[in-house]
């Protein structure tokens, strides 16, 4: 609109000058070289603009003349990079959508529009890593880093292929090059960091989160948490070496993240090591109240030194008391009381998680403690033994499927940092049978250390290998642990002992029979009968259980053709049978002198403690 308004004027005021012209008529007398020109003003205008118009279209076609070749050559040009641009566009729909022949075609016909855009070296190193062609690949982009404009998406380019390749240390050098030339970019700080966290430099993960955070990569929160996990990580490393800097890392890392479990025990076991009880005190309830853990209330249980067993018990009541209902609460007090000797008070907390629904392995093998060391009741032990197989299991440091008996600051099978979650594991139970589950948990308990018993469960079965044989059914058990008893062996020392009044058959006095029950080894195993041969004789008897244990098929039969007359199972000769070894008292365990001894013994497993 504007220049036809321009126009419109333009030709007004030409037409208003000619007029003007016209309407004052003049001479113009040129007299030049001898001749004479008259002519009126008005033509002379008029001459002049025809004159004006004419030399400007003459310079026009002889400047067009002259510009002719760069002309035909700059239309060459663009056609051939439009035709580049259109290959480029193409190109990328094709890597897109997975079209391995396409892309090479078209990376081909960009390479031959536009040689030198990086757009080209680009659509040519992705159709290269379409094909599988990884060496053209890395070539291009080794290529890129000579050039300021491509030298980042080189880096990328050889970074994602190291990677792919599972070259950690050329992955690592890109990732650190790529930093220090823009360390605004995300990729190389995210890749450093996994890299260093991998390898276990936490020094250098560090130093990486502080240039992530420092750049606005990571929020304050989770940079906070991982700067607490890589913390305490270091002081898990040093504990031991360097107590001092252990501490002040470890009680770094506890300010960052309260509920984080590995930095509190650190803490409070160095800690109360230097004497500073209320410090590691305070440090365990404020982890404790957050997220309970048999590592916090060990450490709180002696973070006193000098403290007898029922101190201990005390004091894990008081921690005890800020998670009433926590399980590991109930657990916590249940082993202080047991190491205290308070049988009550072990069988009070650990009521609540006897229930069938609620029974976890470790609870069910507290009970067999209990039940060993305070009446050395070898049948009730086994029974709660087959049942913490068969229990639910317990909380554990788990990390992508992985179950692990320390806390680490890294996952064994991603490497991701933090993975390490204190919970139940997962059951997986469609890769496998039942039988191998039993098996498989009765190893656990027999690693955790939680009872020398397992073992003996473990060989109780003839028809699986000794170490994954499943538990047996109560009674069979029972027949087996009373069977490996030497009632009759013909030798002095051999003799079996009668059982004080008021003890059930098989107690071994004040001896805690938890920590050593013979099961009768393989020559006991060998004499078990099928359950319907022993359970239903057991199950007709009114006498306590462990009179009923002690009978088997034969043995049923007998006491049904004289019931008056005492059966008396005969002893065979075991002389390869293991030796059993006998845990001694704790140290600052106060048992009575008479009825546990100050060193361990070996025993043999058919004769009588």
């Amino acid at each position: 609109m504007l220049r036809l308004v321009a126009y419109l004027l333009a030709v007004l005021a030409v037409a208003s000058g000619l007029a003007w012209l016209a309407d004052r008529p003049g001479q113009l007398i040129i007299n030049w070289q001898g001749r004479e020109i008259e002519t009126s003003v008005f033509h002379a205008v008029v001459i002049l603009a025809a004159l004006t118009a004419t030399a400007i279209f003459v310079w026009s076609l002889l400047r067009q003349m002259w510009n002719s070749p760069a002309t035909v050559g700059h239309f060459i040009n663009k056609r051939r990079q439009r035709r580049g641009l259109d290959a480029l566009s193409s190109g990328m729909i094709a890597i897109g959508a997975g079209d391995r022949a396409t892309a090479t075609k078209y990376a081909i016909q960009a390479r031959k529009s536009l040689p030198n855009e990086p757009l080209t070296h680009l659509l040519r190193a992705q159709a290269a890593q379409l094909s599988g062609d990884r060496t053209t690949a890395r070539r291009i982009f080794e290529a890129m880093l000579a050039s300021p404009d491509t030298e980042q998406l080189g880096l990328r380019g050889l970074f994602v292929e190291a990677q792919r390749e599972g070259a950690a240390e050329p992955a690592q050098q890109y990732s650190q090059r790529a930093l220090r030339l823009n360390p605004k970019l995300a990729w190389p700080v995210d890749a450093l960091f996994d890299l260093q966290c991998r390898e276990g430099n936490w020094a250098g993960a560090l130093d990486t989160l502080a240039t992530a955070r420092r750049n606005g990569h990571v929020e304050k929160t989770l940079a906070d948490r991982r700067r607490a996990v890589l913390l305490t990580a270091q002081a898990q490393t040093l504990e031991d070496s360097d107590a001092e800097k252990a501490l002040t890392l470890a009680s770094e890392a506890h300010g960052l993240a309260p509920d984080l479990i590995p930095a509190a025990a650190i803490a409070g076991r160095i800690l109360a090591g230097k004497g500073n009880t209320a410090r590691a005190a305070k440090i365990l309830q404020k982890t404790w109240s957050k997220a309970p853990h048999p590592d916090l209330s060990t450490a709180y249980a002696f973070a006193r030194i000098g403290d007898s067993p029922r101190d201990r018990l005390d004091r894990v009541k008081q921690l005890a008391a800020l998670r009433p209902y926590a399980v590991e609460a109930s657990i916590a007090v249940a082993t202080a009381a047991i190491e205290a000797r308070d049988w009550d008070q072990a069988r009070h907390a650990l009521a609540p998680l006897l229930d069938q629904s609620r029974l976890t392995q470790r609870a069910a093998t507290l009970m067999a403690r209990v039940e060993g060391e305070q009446h050395g009741d070898k049948g009730r032990v086994r029974e709660w033994l087959a049942r913490a197989a068969t229990a639910q299991r317990d909380a554990a440091w788990t990390a992508d499927g992985i179950v692990a008996e320390r806390w680490a600051a890294v996952s064994p099978a991603t490497g991701q940092l933090d993975a390490f979650v204190w919970k139940v594991p997962v059951e997986r139970v469609g890769e496998t049978d039942e039988a191998t589950l039993l098996h498989d948990r009765l190893r656990e308990l027999v690693a955790a250390g939680d009872t020398h018993e397992t073992d003996d469960v473990v060989d109780a079965d003839p028809a699986l290998p000794a170490e994954v044989a499943p538990p047996k059914p109560v009674a069979n058990v029972a027949a087996d642990v009373v069977d490996a008893e030497p009632v009759n062996s013909g030798t002095p020392d051999a003799a079996a002992e009668p059982a004080p009044e008021g003890r059930p058959v098989g107690a071994t006095g004040g001896r805690s029979s938890y920590a050593g029950l013979p099961a009768g080894g393989p020559t006991a195993a060998r004499r078990a009968k099928p359950d319907s041969s022993i359970a239903e004789p057991a199950a007709k008897l009114d006498g306590p259980p462990s009179q009923a244990a002690r009978i088997d098929g034969s043995e049923a039969a007998a006491m049904a053709a004289a019931p008056s007359e005492p059966v008396v199972p005969a002893q065979r000769p075991a002389p390869n049978e293991p030796r059993i070894f006998v845990a001694p008292r704790a140290p600052d365990d106060p048992g009575a002198v008479d009825d546990f001894d100050e060193q361990p013994r070996l025993i043999h497993p058919n004769r009588a403690v």
